[in-house]
């Protein structure tokens, strides 16, 4: 296979269209038979593939080049996944917009040359797939969640999730819940995965404040967990964060088996198993 025909797997297998901005082939490669794929494959993985003769590394956070700075392009699928939960247009974009104000900033600190001349320099195809992948995550988790009964409480979903997924059982972290707690009726419950990174305080608060009782993140910051257990404690509001690994593993892991069905030899690095 090559590197392109990999990524149009990623896409079939997601249902996108269009290759996302946070995913691109940073070094190309044909005749790949031996792959290596992770969560996070940088310097000190480039090195230890090359020795062992892999073709491809295939890692899933953006390393740098156009991925990492169009990054934030992404970012703007949050207001379409809050749409879909019946936030309003304008409050939708005005939370996206927190999201890509912040990020743009950032991308000016980052060394986004470093790894790709990295790959280069090695002669070692290395390509990053982001968004395919978690979207994946996120269509195994909306129909995990819709197998709920009606009345469940946020403890049958955690126990649902953990029943559904190896993922979660697997990992060494543990579905949190956040805000909110257990016995709590989990509503109507919003999956926010697969648009970048997790929505912070900005999504989850346009999700609280139209009707929304529960969402789920893979991940927040302590600090922006705390704002909404400030304002939203006792409310009836809940957030469950799945961990990071564990919900990335959950998309990563079928196209790795679609991989291995097509012949190649693929080697899981930092993921959780299935």
């Amino acid at each position: 296979m090559t590197t392109e025909e990999i990524l149009a797997l990623a896409l079939g297998l997601s249902g996108l269209r269009e290759v996302p901005a946070d995913t691109a082939i940073h070094v190309p490669g044909r005749d790949i038979r031996k792959v290596l794929v992770g969560i996070d494959l940088e310097g000190a993985e480039l090195l230890w593939a090359k020795a062992e003769g892999f073709d491809l590394v295939i890692t899933h956070h953006p390393p740098g080049g156009p991925s990492a700075l169009d990054f934030w392009q992404v970012l703007l699928r949050q207001a379409e996944l809050l749409r879909s939960y019946g936030v309003p247009e304008d409050v939708a974009q005005a939370a996206a917009a927190e999201l890509v104000r912040e990020n743009r900033l950032q991308n000016h600190a980052r060394n986004y040359l470093r790894l790709p001349a990295l790959a280069r320099a090695l002669g070692l195809a290395y390509m990053n797939i982001h968004t395919p992948l978690d979207e994946i995550g996120r269509k195994r988790l909306v129909a995990a969640v819709a197998e709920l009964p009606q009345g469940a409480a946020v403890g049958d979903l955690v126990a649902h999730l953990r029943s559904r997924f190896g993922e979660f059982r697997n990992a060494r972290t543990e579905i949190m819940v956040v805000l909110g707690n257990s016995r709590n009726r989990a509503g109507k419950v919003a999956v926010i995965h697969g648009a970048g990174t997790n929505g912070g305080y900005p999504v989850a608060k346009a999700l609280f404040d139209h009707g929304v009782d529960t969402v789920l993140y893979i991940h927040i910051r302590p600090h922006e967990a705390h704002r909404l257990a400030q304002e939203y404690g006792g409310k009836g509001k809940n957030l469950v964060v799945l961990g990071h690994i564990a919900g990335d593993s959950l998309g990563i892991n079928p196209f790795v088996e679609a991989l291995r069905a097509r012949g190649l030899f693929v080697e899981p690095f930092d993921l959780v198993s299935p």
